[in-house]
């Protein structure tokens, strides 16, 4: 079952519908909210970085609060992202070269058209997940295991990821396949998505869990870049930790256990952000500080002449 989540409108016309799933857990865990069927299994994407942190650092990767950010996020390429993964990788005795991760342009505009201009290419170190693989690969340097099969799924590092993964959305692998990046990705649910969250951020002071959530709030730009809407989140409301994945999955929780999760069928993140802002109002949490994030207005011409709102199934969100 799929609720509507959000609707298009331009001059008041409904031109667009984007159905998925979302759940809104309340700081006691307890479901406050919830459209479609939050149990349906769905693909995590990007939005279980947090947790492939949690378990490098739980077999004894250790990082400062920017490297565990970034080891945690979707950065956008820009050259600190760049350099703080090169030193990861030296720090472990290792290379770019030993990143599995595909060749890509960074997503930051200013970036890329700087690389083009003085005759650069796409690499894997500005790949958007080559921090995590950084990390992958210097935990597993930590451990004495094989590096050049880190990305198997059999692998002791990602069996540790599955692990982390069942404990902390407390529910079993949906599904097995390999994300866009190379590295596993393991199916869960999106009210396991939420779950995982709240639990994340009020996990006890030192744990590998509570370290990488604290680490993301602290250093928001290593979670994405400059501009980049997970990264504008934490930093306007604070105490809320944000990661979004591909083909419009989105988590967000507050530092009480309040937690929201979505899936956007048709894969489109363009709402996400927005929904999950007025997950959050309904939960109680302060996003005044917000502000357009609230909002996405559709464009005529350069100019707003509409905008995305609330689905039907939304309406209690209001």
């Amino acid at each position: 079952m799929i609720a509507e989540l959000a609707v298009v409108e331009r001059d008041g016309f409904a031109e667009s519908r984007h159905l998925g799933t979302l759940v809104a857990l309340a700081a006691d865990g307890s479901v406050a909210f919830a459209a479609g069927d939050p149990s349906a299994p769905i693909l995590p994407r990007s939005s279980v970085k947090p947790w492939q942190a949690v378990a490098c650092r739980s077999v004894g990767l250790s990082l400062d609060d920017a490297g565990t950010a970034i080891s945690a996020g979707s950065h956008t390429g820009e050259d600190a992202h760049v350099v703080l993964t090169r030193s990861i990788l030296l720090g472990a005795g290792l290379s770019e070269d030993a990143l599995g991760c595909p060749p890509d342009w960074p997503e930051d505009v200013p970036t890329r058209n700087a690389l083009i201009a003085g005759g650069g290419a796409a690499s894997p170190v500005r790949m958007n997940c080559s921090g995590k693989h950084a990390a992958m690969l210097a935990a597993c340097v930590g451990q004495g295991w094989d590096v050049a099969g880190y990305l198997r799924p059999d692998h002791p590092l990602q069996q540790r990821v599955r692990t982390v993964i069942e404990d902390a959305t407390g529910a079993p692998v949906t599904h097995v396949t390999t994300d866009g990046c190379g590295a596993p990705l393991f199916g869960t649910t999106t009210l396991g998505l939420a779950r995982a969250a709240a639990r994340l951020v009020t996990a006890p002071a030192g744990s590998p869990e509570r370290t990488v959530a604290d680490a993301m709030r602290a250093e928001p730009f290593f979670v994405g870049g400059t501009g980049q809407v997970n990264t504008l989140l934490m930093e306007r409301v604070p105490g809320v930790l944000a990661k979004g994945g591909a083909e419009g999955v989105l988590v967000a929780a507050a530092d009480d256990g309040r937690a929201v999760a979505m899936k956007v069928v048709d894969g489109s993140p363009r709402a996400t952000t927005m929904l999950a802002v007025a997950a959050l109002a309904f939960l109680g949490v302060d996003v005044s500080g917000a502000g357009d994030l609230a909002e996405v207005p559709v464009l005529g011409g350069g100019r707003p002449v509409g905008r995305i709102r609330l689905g039907a199934d939304l309406s209690a969100l209001r």
